[in-house]
């Protein structure tokens, strides 16, 4: 199909045709923001780590230690998988992985509690994995708390009545309200993050296939020298709007469905979430243009885009406390329209922010999207004038 009259769609139209044809550039633009989301809330889709199995070395042997191991094998954190004579028995099933986990109460337990005095008990944990060691930690420590209330007001228990006793056991009474992440759930607090990487990353990974195809097809350009590849506002916007649309589509699929089907957090109004993906996807688009100009081969936009990745989920500040983050590492993610896109999808859908309560990240991400449609038109004048260069020596 040919538009004589309007480079602007021609531009669109060849770009529509190269996306369809390539099986490549098909996988990272459709296949991958389609799979990726459902991947990864799939893996976290459990949220928080119920019945953790954990083994209890008991040298006390006391009705107040099985008492505390009873308390903690009804918790609904972890289960008491095993009972062990010792430690180095311990240690073996925590090393087969059969146990994430050690309780051991000393032989001192009760005896120290009678008397008086401050009881410690032993929690061992696995570290390979952090969900491990909080879950085991608040076991123990709920259950500590609840028996040392027990036992005060059973050294109170001459002459006191029920309201002594209430006030005994909850001096100060407290209601626990988790704000924007009810569960405490790792999904909720990481999944709306990554999808918005992924957005970057696909677009990147799709443009950057694009881009390398180009060069190979036209020996080293990435535009063929036709006048209808002569107007550079022409070549930039007709490429970008493809991949726009496109991904305004995937980016209501992940903002929508996605969130709906795993129960992730979705407080946010569909206008407000269009408000926010118009300047984000196309700061997306404009920085993969022009990040995909120093791509020569397919190949070349897997080594340069994808190990980026992890470095990018750190930098938006939400996996990592932004707090902690060196200064010039801060300085390094404003570059990145995730880094800002991440932190405004977390408000509007997690915390049911307005566009207006973001008006920073949105402002950035216009910023970055007019920086990057500009570089994106130097390197294309750039560009046209090799492709003139050929044409006249050829």
């Amino acid at each position: 199909m040919k538009f004589p009259k309007f480079p602007i769609l021609h531009v669109w139209w060849d770009e529509l045709c190269e996306l369809v044809k390539d099986e490549g550039i098909l996988i990272f633009v459709i296949l991958l923001p389609l799979a990726y989301p459902l991947l990864y809330a799939m893996i976290y889709n459990n949220e928080t780590q119920r019945e953790l199995p954990i083994c209890v070395v008991d040298d006390c042997m006391t009705d107040r230690s099985r008492e505390f191991i009873r308390r903690v094998d009804a918790t609904p954190e972890v289960v008491v998988a095993a009972h062990c004579t010792n430690m180095e028995e311990a240690q073996k099933l925590m090393r087969r992985r059969d146990v994430f986990g050690i309780l051991r109460i000393p032989r001192e337990f009760d005896m120290r509690l009678w008397r008086g005095q401050q009881a410690v008990v032993g929690l061992y944990s696995d570290l390979t994995s952090m969900l491990y060691y909080k879950v085991e930690y608040l076991a123990v420590i709920n259950v500590a708390q609840e028996m040392n209330r027990n036992i005060k007001v059973r050294e109170r228990q001459e002459n006191i009545t029920a309201r002594e006793e209430e006030l005994a056991r909850w001096p100060i009474r407290f209601e626990e309200v988790k704000l924007y992440n009810p569960a405490g759930g790792f999904a909720a607090f990481l999944i709306p993050a990554v999808l918005m990487l992924i957005l970057q990353q696909a677009l990147c990974l799709g443009v950057g296939m694009s881009m390398g195809r180009s060069r190979e097809r036209f020996r080293g350009l990435v535009i063929p020298p036709t006048r209808h590849y002569k107007n550079t506002l022409a070549i930039v916007l007709g490429k970008g709007l493809v991949h726009f649309m496109l991904f305004m589509l995937m980016g209501i699929y992940m903002a929508v469905c996605v969130t709906r089907w795993f129960g992730l957090p979705q407080l946010g109004h569909f206008t407000e979430l269009l408000g926010f993906l118009v300047p984000y996807l196309l700061a997306c688009t404009y920085m993969a243009i022009f990040w995909s100009s120093f791509i020569f081969r397919r190949e070349d936009c897997i080594l340069l885009f994808v190990f980026m990745s992890i470095p990018l989920l750190f930098l938006t500040g939400v996996s990592w406390p932004g707090a902690s983050i060196p200064p010039f590492w801060k300085v390094v993610g404003t570059i990145f329209p995730s880094t800002w896109g991440a932190n405004a999808y977390v408000r509007i859908q997690g915390m049911g922010a307005s566009l207006g309560d973001c008006h920073r990240e949105i402002l950035n991400l216009w910023i970055l999207a007019g920086v990057y449609f500009l570089l994106s038109c130097f390197m294309y004048m750039f560009e046209i004038r090799k492709a003139v260069g050929r044409t006249v020596l050829e």
